[in-house]
């Protein structure tokens, strides 16, 4: 890659007009800048179509600032990874770009080199003891946030008291302040719980990957990956609870054909609560509800996604497919033994090829390692992206009611154009207002607010660079390839600026990342509720799969995606389904067309339109 050939830096980049005051959305460190531009112009920033595929709304942006932190400190400071750095953030135009830190100087390595391996090799040899260790205070983080109350209103007056005893310690004004610090500071504790192993899960992947490629030359990225498949994990809990959930209903004749019907799912619990066995039926999902039905509806990063407990037609609508299948004697749930078997039968395949004792060792150590940790990437994320965000934005939106009440803003979805070092503005000139007496106004913040959104309407119509800087020659950085998808190839593509032709391509490469060949009917899906128009037996071609959309893995013949690596949830999930997956094609969603019949090799990460729909 020629190192002239360079994207825009961020100061060049045209920004449309309508984006106007779009800075003033973020906290000024989110920005590039002046100060840092000399630094800033050395690294190459790509777009993070994983975390924030869509412009960022102030407040989910609280997320990403926790992340950067976590992530960062875990890499450099904690667990102290030899040559690995931090991935930095900035936003331009409301969209996020990262980039994946140079290692550090020689002699930082070296001292990094002495602390890694006594610092993370006994996580691997102890992983069930600290897991238990770690949803413990997880789960109680989640419940003091859920907990945590926020004051409904501010009153005319204070409650009555017997001032001949006490006196009130704070006002409700001041509540509202200490508990949105508090639930700020809960959702960054939380972050920095999230990584306490993540990296390390990612880490056991590459060091077997890698000993796995040395041992078995030629050895296929689809094979690695089928060799760790096969873990009962938190993230398909909630499809699980959905099955048996789904067999409950078959076996009430009544129940199910209430199920069964196009209504709403308010209307089925209404007509539910009338038959004995419709009733036991929602005891049963309302026991469970907590926590198996906090998962998003999307990804769990914005707030405007919902989650299965206050969107109840998603769930209803997986479980009216359920039945539909069972009514056909089709088996619903993931076939964990099947996948185990295989994975088992393929690892004892390639330990047949090892020669020596000391390799043996090696891919043993190795394998143990990240069968030990790997689970964790699929555990934590549905405890911390989806159980403790979807409790975090109903206490968000329980500050947002009391501005609304007092006509600070109109509606609750203009709380969230204000970002998490913004909020206490508000809350304070709401404060003053309500303390000073009657009819004293606030700023106009509504104005604000919606100012905001209408920006946010305009970014996304916008088509921003895929990347800011001067590239590297050479894409090496593994995390950035294995979870991202961007491939030196790809950086070179985003150069050349190709143009796509549907028409004339007839074949994408991507990743391998999920082992197996099916041909069929392509969905393509580009909006969340698109979701539901998925058919049995088609193949599932999306920007980037969500992990609370594992509901849909057992009725698709296979997936594809735009984004991701060998890494990214959409190739675990494929994995552990037992499906054919090729990700990171980068342009399958502009390329293929709903109907168009293809081909997804994920032995060789290859998609081949086989024949074009009809239109």
């Amino acid at each position: 890659m020629a190192s002239e050939k360079k994207f825009p830096y961020a100061r060049e980049v045209q920004i449309p007009k309508e984006l106007e005051g779009w800075e003033e959305m973020y906290p000024p460190h989110r920005l590039f800048s002046a100060e840092r531009q000399e630094w800033e112009d050395t690294q190459f920033w790509y777009q993070d179509k994983i975390h924030a595929p869509e412009p960022m709304p102030p407040l989910d942006e609280i997320f990403h600032q926790a992340w950067q932190i976590s992530l960062a400190q875990h890499t450099t400071r904690i667990f102290c990874i030899p040559p690995a750095q931090g991935i930095a953030q900035r936003m331009v135009g409301c969209y996020m770009y990262i980039c994946a830190i140079n290692p550090p100087p020689e002699e930082v390595i070296k001292q990094k080199a002495e602390l890694f391996p006594k610092r993370t090799f006994p996580v691997f040899s102890n992983y069930d003891h600290l897991w238990d260790q770690w949803i413990t205070k997880f789960q109680a983080l989640g419940r003091e946030l859920k907990a945590l109350k926020v004051p409904e209103d501010l009153p005319k007056f204070m409650p009555d008291f017997d001032s001949a005893k006490t006196l009130p310690d704070v006002s409700p004004a001041h509540e509202l302040l200490e508990a949105f610090n508090n639930a700020v500071n809960m959702m960054y504790r939380g972050w920095q719980y999230h990584f306490n192993l993540l990296n390390l899960s990612y880490l056991a992947y590459l060091m077997f990957a890698d000993v796995a490629r040395k041992l078995f030359p030629g050895i296929s990225e689809s094979a690695i990956g089928k060799m760790v498949a096969g873990a009962e994990v938190s993230m398909f809990r909630p499809e699980e609870e959905l099955c048996r959930l789904a067999r409950l209903a078959h076996a009430e004749p009544k129940v199910a054909n209430i199920l069964k019907t196009d209504r709403s799912a308010a209307s089925k619990m209404e007509t539910l609560r009338e038959i004995d066995a419709g009733r036991r039926w929602l005891e049963e999902m309302e026991r469970i509800k907590e926590p198996w039905f906090y998962v998003s509806c999307g990804s769990g990063w914005f707030h405007h996604e919902g989650a299965w407990y206050n969107r109840l037609d998603v769930p209803f609508g997986y479980i009216k497919s359920y039945l539909e299948r069972l009514d056909k004697g089709e088996k619903i749930e993931r076939s964990l033994t099947a996948i185990a078997e295989a994975r088992d039968a393929l690892v004892n395949e390639y330990m047949k090829l090892i020669k020596t004792d000391e390799d043996k060792k090696s891919f043993e150590d190795a394998y143990n390692n990240v069968r030990a940790i790997y689970r964790y990437a699929e555990d934590h994320l549905f405890w911390v992206e989806h159980w403790f965000h979807a409790i975090w934005w109903d206490k968000m939106r329980e500050f947002a009611k009391v501005f609304v009440k007092h006509g600070v803003l109109k509606d609750e979805g203009e709380f969230f154009m204000f970002n998490r070092l913004e909020v206490p503005y508000l809350i304070e000139d709401l404060a003053n207002s309500w303390a000073l007496g009657e009819n004293i106004p606030t700023l106009k913040w509504s104005e604000k607010a919606q100012k905001r959104k209408k920006i946010l309407e305009a970014a996304a119509k916008w088509n921003p660079p895929p990347a800011l800087g001067v590239p590297p020659e050479v894409v090496a950085e593994p995390f950035t390839v294995m979870l991202w998808g961007v491939t030196t190839d790809k950086v070179k593509d985003w150069l050349a600026g190709v143009a796509v032709k549907p028409e004339e391509v007839n074949e994408l490469k991507g990743f391998a990342s999920s082992a197996g060949i099916a041909e069929g009917k392509a969905r393509v899906l580009k909006l969340l509720e698109e979701i539901g128009t998925l058919e049995p037996g088609e193949i599932m071609v999306v920007a980037n799969t969500n992990p609370a959309w594992a509901p849909v893995f057992s009725k698709i013949k296979a997936c594809v995606t735009d984004i991701g690596g060998l890494t990214c949830h959409g190739a675990i999930v494929s994995r552990e389904y037992g499906l054919p997956a090729v990700t990171g094609t980068g342009t399958a969603t502009s390329v293929i067309k709903t109907g168009d019949i293809i081909k997804v090799d994920g032995d060789r990460g290859i998609v081949t339109i086989v024949k074009r729909a009809t239109t």
